[in-house]
Formats: structure tokens, sequence, C-alpha cells
């Protein structure tokens, strides 16, 4: 099967769209990432009282507390 000219055209235009969208990507996880690292280590500083209000058990904080940054 032969490829025309516009079918190549768009193939590249969605190569390049790709590439330069990656850096966004990688910082978009990677701000992500810090943001679930920043509400954990609040979460770990919560006393009783306070993960009462929130409604969270302490099987449930450990449970967050256990994932690994990227989850």
């Amino acid at each position: 099967m032969e490829r025309t000219l516009s079918s190549d055209l768009q193939f590249t235009e969605t190569t390049t769209r790709n590439q330069a969208s990656l850096p966004l990507r990688i910082l978009a996880s990677l701000s992500l990432w810090q943001r679930r690292l920043a509400s954990r280590h609040q979460l770990a500083r919560l006393d009783a009282r306070l993960l009462a209000d929130a409604g969270i058990s302490e099987s449930q904080r450990y449970e967050e507390l256990s994932k690994p940054f990227w989850r």
C-alpha cells in the first residue's frame, strides 16, 4: 500500500506534536508526584482527633502512607 504525501505530512505532524508534549507530560507527572508526597506527609502528621474529624481511620491512613509516590 502506498503512502500519499498528505499521509506522510500528517504522520510527521503527529510525531512532532507528541515529542513536543513529552516534556509537558513529564512535568505534569513530577508535579503530581510532588503533591502526593506533600499530602501524605501532612496525613502522617495528623493526630487521632484530626483523623476522626476527617473521617479517616488508622488503617486507611496506613494504607495511603504505604503507597509508593507514583501510585
